[in-house]
Order: structure tokens, then C-alpha cells, then sequence
């Protein structure tokens, strides 16, 4: 028979982590995510309004100065294509691609009652935020001032009533 030390036992049960041990830590992890998550999906949304408006901005500007040039707004055509003329102007892939609160741009000329307006068509973002960015662009209302809801499945920032 080997001969043992008397701590040689109790050496090798501290060698790793028991069972209890880890659950402990897997739980504290867990909690940790819970508590983190919300925080997560806020900055996530804000991120997404933030791109929103800055698009809006960027495309509105380059639908103006292409008015200013021309004397006239650029035609009127369907959810993301790129109005003729335009491609120059601003970021083609951007306006091409789905927006960043979901749907697509789309370029409205004579529609829901006012001359000009970029719009979002079918957007995945739910009224709450899109009255978020309203209310980082203008006055909280989507019924009233630049950018509305014109139909029940579209946004615009309209740029000349």
C-alpha cells in the first residue's frame, strides 16, 4: 500500500472547481446579461434613430441642391431606385439598400398632399419609434410638421408643402 501524506487528500480536491462552484458562476453570469440586456436593445435603438436621421439628412440635402440646380424637383419613382440625375449626388447604395429602421427610401413628387418628400415605405420599426425620431427632428407629432406619417405604412420628411 502507498503511503500518503495526510494534506496529499485534501490537496487534490482543491485541484478544480466543484459543480456547485460553477453553477454559482453560470448564474452570476446570467444575472449580469439580464441586467445588461435592456441597456443593450437602448442603445441599439438609438443607434438605428440616429443613422435614420442622419440619412434623412443627407438625402434631403441632395434633393435640394439637385432643385437648385435644375429649378425643378427630380421625378417621381418607386421605393428604392434612384431618381434620375441623382446618382452623383449621394450615397447610391445606402438609398438602395433597406433603411436602417427597416422598409426602404422612397422619393415622393405630388403625393399625400405635399410637392416633395423623402420617405420610408414599409418600415419594421413599430409608431413608438418612429415618434422617437420625431421628436429628434421635429415636433413629436406625426401628424403634424415635416416629417409625418402620410400613409399607414409610410413616414416623410416632406421638403416643400
Amino acid at each position: 500500500m502507498q503511503f500518503l501524506p495526510p494534506n496529499a487528500r485534501a490537496r487534490r480536491r482543491k485541484d478544480g472547481f466543484s459543480l456547485v462552484e460553477i453553477m454559482i458562476a453560470v448564474s452570476i453570469i446570467g444575472i449580469i446579461s439580464l441586467l445588461g440586456y435592456p441597456a443593450f436593445l437602448k442603445v441599439r435603438l438609438s443607434a438605428q434613430n440616429s443613422r435614420f436621421i442622419s440619412d434623412i439628412r443627407v438625402f434631403s440635402q441632395a434633393f435640394e441642391s439637385y432643385s437648385i440646380e435644375t429649378g425643378l424637383w427630380p421625378p417621381n419613382v418607386g421605393a428604392g431606385v434612384v431618381p434620375a440625375g441623382m446618382s452623383s449626388n449621394f450615397r447610391v447604395a445606402s438609398w438602395t439598400g433597406a433603411t436602417s429602421v427597416g422598409g426602404r427610401w422612397n422619393w415622393d413628387v405630388n403625393n399625400f398632399g405635399f410637392v416633395a418628400a423623402v420617405s420610408v415605405s414599409s418600415p419594421t420599426a413599430d409608431s413608438l419609434q418612429m415618434a422617437l425620431i420625431d421628436l429628434r427632428i421635429d415636433d413629436g407629432n406625426l401628424n403634424t410638421g415635416l416629417f409625418r406619417q402620410t400613409a399607414p405604412n409610410r413616414y416623410s420628411y416632406i421638403l416643400q408643402e
